[in-house]
């Protein structure tokens, strides 16, 4: 028996949810975008108007303003998009413990044995009448075509892709809308004219193999419908592997006292998500990278896992102190913690730590936490960061999120 497997997209979710907040903008081109000012002028959503006006996701501000004169611009909240994705999958519990997220907008649900059509459309009208936005559910026999059917009709619809109609649904449609095939993968496949994922499927395995490696053929058998990756639980999703944050700044670093300040801002927000967490980690690692895109990326390993912000930050300000020279300035820069283990396992004291200077600097943070939960990270700050306030100014705690929760098979994530 074939299984019966869902995938709800929410339909614009930025641009739904925002507009939940600004009813009078309904009908209006409306987009959801980034700080212009900050270097993050790009749309992150639209809603139907706006699309049918030719703008696009990842276009810059300028570029959407063109195409579409009247267009409004919101800016993102993204506490606001994690709730409501939270309440979209509290209805699909309702019908199996199989929901497997997709970045915040998106999941699979396995209803194996059930009508898929009929629960399909069950949670569309759910979704809509009780979170006032709107759905489109893919309906298919595994988790690669249940997604291109959600992606096949928009908005508010339900498309029904079972294994006799894959070669008149499916096939024809662009191979670069096949899930795995991205930029780089799809300009390969099309060079060598193979333009839809039914000539993917059909495609000599061999030249796919030369073209792709193994990948190559892991798509080809998704092409053919033959994924058979199961639709997972909560539990059995991978754990946390590290917890970072990256930022392109307002205006470039060009020395030392610009590093150790916009790390201080990293640090404190990694730091942070870790206590929050409940995690410690004992690899640091840090990037930074100018308007050229050359760059670097270097890590340290401790003796001790740690959560605590000032380790962080002195560890990730002495590996650019060792590796960079301010040849020239810099535009992005990034902090993670990686190697994590659970903080309740505690951490070995060592005779090179001044472990009651540490521990002071530890109550700090605890009672800074509370206090920047209650009042905003900028409730308390080192005076330092009074000094470069057009630097300093963001919020990488605040404006994190992850989307898509996981990278496309054989494409790097971005």
């Amino acid at each position: 028996m074939d299984r019966i497997i869902l995938h709800s997209d929410c339909n614009s979710f930025y641009a739904s949810v925002e507009l939940l907040k600004r009813p009078e903008l309904r009908g209006r081109p409306v987009a959801v975008g980034g700080d212009v000012e900050r270097r993050h002028g790009i749309i992150l959503a639209k809603n139907e108007p706006a699309k049918a006006a030719g703008v696009k996701t990842g276009q810059a501000l300028w570029q959407a303003r063109e195409k579409c004169p009247g267009l409004v611009i919101l800016p993102p909240c993204y506490e606001d998009y994690v709730k409501f994705s939270r309440f979209a999958r509290q209805i699909y519990f309702d019908y199996t413990d199989r929901v497997e997220p997709f970045g915040l907008d998106e999941a699979w649900l396995d209803v194996t044995g059930e009508n898929g059509a009929a629960l399909a459309h069950e949670i569309r009208r759910r979704v809509k009448r009780e979170l006032g936005i709107t759905v489109s559910i893919g309906v298919s026999f595994n988790k690669v075509f249940a997604k291109l059917g959600s992606d096949y009709k928009k908005p508010d619809a339900v498309t029904l892709i079972p294994r006799e109609r894959v070669a008149e649904i499916v096939w024809p449609l662009p191979v670069t809308d096949l899930l795995g095939v991205g930029p780089a993968t799809g300009a390969k496949l099309i060079g060598r004219g193979i333009r839809t994922i039914g000539e993917l499927a059909q495609a000599p395995e061999d030249l796919l193999r030369r073209l792709l490696g193994k990948n190559g053929p892991a798509l080809q058998a998704c092409a053919r419908g033959l994924d058979a990756s199961p639709v997972k639980r909560p539990e059995d999703v991978p754990q946390v592997k590290s917890v970072g944050n990256s930022f392109t700044l307002p205006r470039d670093m060009t020395c030392r006292d610009d590093a150790a300040r916009v790390l201080y801002v990293l640090a404190d927000s990694v730091g942070r998500r870790l206590r929050e967490k409940g995690l410690m980690g004992r690899q640091i690692s840090v990037w930074m990278r100018d308007s050229s895109l050359f760059g670097f990326q270097r890590q340290a390993t401790l003796p001790a896992p740690t959560d605590a912000t000032h380790r962080i930050h002195e560890i990730a300000l002495a590996l650019v102190d060792a590796n960079y020279r301010w040849g020239r300035p810099m535009r992005s820069v990034g902090v993670s913690v990686s190697d994590l283990c659970e903080a309740a396992c505690g951490a070995q004291l060592d005779f090179f730590t001044d472990t009651a200077k540490s521990r002071r600097l530890d109550v700090l943070e605890e009672v800074g936490d509370r206090l920047k939960q209650r009042f905003g990270s900028r409730c308390l700050l080192p005076a330092t960061l009074l000094a470069a306030p057009e630097l300093t100014g963001f919020d990488p705690k605040r404006d994190h999120v992850i989307r898509p929760a996981d990278p496309s098979p054989g494409e790097a994530a971005s």
